[in-house]
């Protein structure tokens, strides 16, 4: 469990990722206007449907099915980034930072992976991630 020194730490990490799930399910319903909303959709109800259940049960990023489908994604979207960063970089008009495509996400799934509060980054975590959600709603 959390170290007793922090009892506030379990309620942010699960505020914040309560929070994440409400921002990605949001995005995902504001996709409705774009030539390819269906793809958009599932790209931004994963990550959704996965810090939903960590905001429920921080112990889910143990279980092989939460890390298999959070790893599957985070491959497929770091490819595809991998991808449009090399298709902007060559035929870039403005800077690369001003494209708003996947900024927050990856970082925001990699603070997430392991949730466990029995690890020492759980608080780090925590107030990271506390800091991110102010930036990435602002960003947005």
């Amino acid at each position: 469990m959390a170290p007793t020194g922090t009892p506030w730490a379990p309620g942010l990490w699960r505020a914040c990722n309560l929070f994440m799930s409400a921002f990605f399910a949001l995005a995902a319903v504001v996709q409705v206007n774009d030539p390819d909303a269906e793809f958009w959709v599932v790209v931004y109800m994963i990550p959704a449907l996965l810090t939903l259940l960590v905001g429920f049960n921080p112990l889910v990023t143990g279980n092989f099915v939460w890390r298999s489908v959070s790893v599957i994604h985070m491959l497929f979207c770091g490819l595809w980034a991998g991808g449009l960063a090399h298709h902007f970089l060559r035929h870039a008009q403005q800077s690369i930072l001003n494209e708003e495509e996947g900024r927050m996400k990856k970082v925001w799934k990699w603070w997430s992976q392991d949730s466990n509060p029995a690890l020492s980054l759980g608080l780090l975590r925590a107030i990271t991630n506390s800091t991110l959600l102010p930036e990435s709603c602002l960003a947005w």
